[in-house]
């Protein structure tokens, strides 16, 4: 194989689809390679070892999929509610869409990923610990926002976020515990409720793509 290949991109979709279907420490370098149609000895020419890949494959998620996403959901020029209704009523949909395609709910990859290498993989680890941290800025932006235009009442951006944070990621993984999108379907009111929104500020249902 010739250095020129995209073999190392084929290596992090592999990688990326296994992870979330299966873990992180089920998965081997050979099945990697057998999902990516590439052999092993080229593996080693592009990674070291499985968590050097895991940590390009999660930025790759991120610059190619999570940060396009989330600024079109989460733009400024967007009202702070439009902003968090039309990302948490996607939730459902897409969770429905991950069942219908592997047969099963799975969730988050980045956040099942940092919940099973959290005490093990010390550069996976930090990698998706700063993903999470950089997804959690626009929630602060958007609360910030919010409290600015007085639809929720006077609070620290970084700790709502903070509890947001927690109730998203805690509603997607009792979906896929459940293997049940419809566990998903009050988080928006939830999420609200969380914030103490006003009711007069509250917006209407609305729809957006999102990735989780």
């Amino acid at each position: 194989m010739g250095r020129t290949s995209n073999a190392d991109q084929k290596l992090m979709d592999a990688s990326l689809d296994l992870m979330w279907e299966e873990s992180y420490g089920a998965v081997t370098i050979d099945d990697i390679c057998q999902r990516a149609g590439v052999k092993t000895g080229s593996f080693y020419y592009f990674y070291k070892s499985k968590a050097e890949l895991a940590v390009a494959a999660l930025e790759k998620l991120w610059n190619e999929e999570w940060k396009p996403m989330l600024d079109e959901v989460f733009s400024p020029s967007l009202d702070p509610l439009v902003r968090l209704t039309g990302y948490l009523n996607a939730f459902p949909a897409k969770l429905a869409e991950q069942k219908k395609q592997h047969g099963k709910v799975l969730g988050c990859p980045i956040f099942s990923v940092a919940t099973e290498v959290s005490t093990q993989e010390v550069d996976v680890t930090a990698v998706v610990r700063d993903i999470l941290a950089r997804k959690r800025r626009y929630y602060e932006s958007t609360i910030r926002d919010a409290v600015a235009q007085g639809i929720i009442e006077p609070c620290d951006p970084v700790e709502e976020a903070m509890a947001l944070f927690g109730l998203i990621e805690g509603m997607v993984s009792q979906a896929r515990i459940m293997n049940d999108p419809e566990v998903l379907r009050k988080l928006p009111e939830m999420a609200l409720s969380l914030l103490r929104v006003k009711p007069s500020a509250e917006p209407p249902a609305s729809k957006a793509a999102v990735h989780v």
